[in-house]
């Protein structure tokens, strides 16, 4: 019965630090956002492609 005991105690206790961990993590910034630079590395080489174009359009003017 005592080994119930320390085991609900250990867990409690790792899930209290999980919390300020993720407490941490989110203040911190990690967060914020998540979505636009798995994104950005999609289409980084039509930027620069269209940028390019307009670079080459401005030196035949």
């Amino acid at each position: 019965m005592s080994v119930i005991y320390i085991l609900i105690t250990v867990s409690i206790v790792v899930a209290v630090v999980f919390l300020f961990a993720f407490i941490k993590a989110v203040r911190s910034g990690q967060y914020d956002d998540d979505y636009t630079p798995s994104v950005r590395m999609l289409f980084d080489d039509e930027l620069v492609k269209n940028n390019l174009k307009k670079s080459d359009k401005n030196k035949t003017n």
